[in-house]
């Protein structure tokens, strides 16, 4: 049995608690550390990568312990690659991080590597009662990270936060227990074969526990209704944090798209198809209020925070459709829209730092010291995030658009997302007017100095990335083809966990 499976987990855990016991003596050390385990975690993604790609589900069975009885990592093409993308993007934020942002708090580092932790233990498990302890390891991290720098908005945004997500929660524990009383197992394998075989008192049951965990997951999303919590939050974060928490809202359309596939796919019985009747309507009008959000800031870094809602109405959309198609076209929008919202976190603090007290504000104001730089950087982000060909956010619609040709609800589909992406584009460029073309000289206090390179590396790193998508969109597309296929078979998933075929299990 390989064990690399379990070192995404392991790695950040030892890292954040070494991190804790040097913590008095040097933030030179915290830094050394982390950017080590980090490193690492990379270097064991790309290796877990390779080993997915061939097509194998690995499991490792902590404890040697038989499932469903005892606890299991399951690494597929799925979670290798949502591994992979933390693990980049992780190594980021911590190079933006350490020009000083690592340095405005305590323990900043530690619940870095918590983050971490929780993150690849949630796109590895196999569990869904481990699903729920990785969601709480990386949340309380993620409340640490908000307020790491103080002051009153990052309170008051921490505060509506822990709030609805402690309540998501709880909804969380309440869901399991009915998956528990009426199926006596919460090993997603195990489930798989158990709803199936439901007579109809538990399946009815089960059935309001499964939306109670859609609406779980559909906070952890921040889907509409209940993204409100998200635009402040990563409005008031610090950039490297914002930058990380990109993938916060990627690890709810992850277990949709784990959870409810496996669970409640074309076996499930009267269960069967449950959540993509709700998810196509719930991600266009969760589109449609981020355009209204997006229309509506008077600040760069919440504009930014809407388009985190927009990219994930857009997703609960393609895996709405269900189709294999539309999942792949969703997993290559994912990977794009997760960089580029990262990247363009980190633009807004660069731009905030040479506009004096106007700060990200969107209104005329001082000349930025980089206009060269910061415009095209900020262009090829507004690019991106849009949709704008020849960028990486083009194939990634033009892909969910045309998985959608087929859909019952096709053209409210394209309706929607071709209008949103027009008037996106218009709020962008509205912005980058006021940011760069309606320069007013004299108003507010002058750039303090330009950005230097190694500052504008950590934006640069995470729009090359959207570019080499581009340029690697061939083999890009054909993996997420092939991990939409592995997805769709769940017979494959129960004997590869359970260690017997679908007929023999039941």
């Amino acid at each position: 049995m390989s064990h690399w499976i379990v070192l995404p987990v392991l790695l950040p855990a030892f890292a954040a608690v070494l991190q804790l016991l040097v913590q008095r003596r040097s933030l030179a050390v915290q830094r050394g550390v982390g950017f080590t385990a980090t490193l690492a975690l990379l270097a064991v993604a790309l290796r877990l990568l390779a080993e997915a790609a061939t097509g194998d589900r690995v499991v490792y069975r902590l404890g040697d312990w038989p499932a469903p009885f005892g606890i299991v990592l399951v690494l597929d093409r799925l979670s290798a690659l949502l591994v992979l993308l933390t693990a980049s993007v992780a190594l980021v934020a911590l190079v933006a991080a350490a020009r000083g942002w690592d340095g405005r708090g305590r323990h900043f580092h530690a619940l870095f590597q918590f983050q971490l932790m929780g993150l690849c233990g949630a796109f590895l498990t196999g569990d869904i009662f481990n699903l729920f302890v990785f969601f709480e390891i990386l949340l309380i991290a993620s409340y640490g990270l908000l307020v790491h720098g103080g002051g009153a908005a990052r309170l008051r945004s921490g505060f509506r936060y822990v709030i609805l997500n402690l309540t998501a929660s709880s909804l969380f524990l309440i869901a399991l227990g009915i998956f528990y009383g009426t199926t006596g197992t919460l090993n997603l394998a195990d489930l798989a074969l158990k709803v199936a075989t439901l007579g109809a008192p538990e399946a009815t049951l089960l059935h309001a526990g499964a939306l109670l965990l859609l609406v779980v997951f559909a906070v952890k999303a921040a889907a509409l209704p209940l993204y409100f919590w998200l635009p402040g939050a990563y409005a008031a974060a610090s950039a490297p944090v914002a930058a990380l928490f990109a993938l916060l809202t990627k690890v709810g359309i992850y277990s949709i798209l784990r959870v409810f596939p496996l669970v409640f796919g074309g076996r499930a019985g009267a269960l069967a198809e449950l959540a993509p009747p709700v998810l196509v309507p719930a991600g266009l009008a969760t589109l449609a209020a981020a355009v209204a959000g997006v229309l509506a800031a008077r600040e760069l870094g919440r504009l930014v925070a809407y388009l985190v809602v927009a990219s994930v109405g857009t997703l609960l959309v393609a895996a709405g459709i269900a189709s294999e198609p539309a999942v792949a076209a969703a997993l290559f929008y994912l990977l794009q829209s997760t960089v580029v919202v990262g990247g363009l976190f980190l633009l807004v603090e660069r731009i905030a730092e040479q506009r004096g007290e106007l700060a990200d504000r969107l209104q005329p104001g001082p000349a930025v010291a980089q206009p060269g730089v910061l415009g095209s950087l900020y262009c090829v982000g507004a690019m991106a995030a849009v949709g704008l060909p020849p960028l990486s956010g083009f194939f990634g619609k033009l892909f969910v658009l045309r998985s959608a040709l087929d859909a019952p609800a096709a053209v409210w589909i394209l309706a929607v997302v071709l209008t949103s992406s027009l008037l996106l584009l218009a709020a962008l460029a509205r912005a980058g007017s006021d940011l760069f073309w309606r320069a007013e000289p004299g108003r507010g206090a002058p750039a303090p100095r330009p950005a230097t390179a190694a500052e504008l590396f950590p934006t640069a790193a995470l729009f090359a990335a959207s570019v080499l998508l581009v340029v690697a969109a061939g083999p890009v597309w054909s993996y997420a083809q092939a991990t939409a296929a592995q997805l769709a078979d769940v017979e494959a998933y129960v004997r590869a966990v359970l260690g017997v075929p679908w007929s023999a299990a039941r």
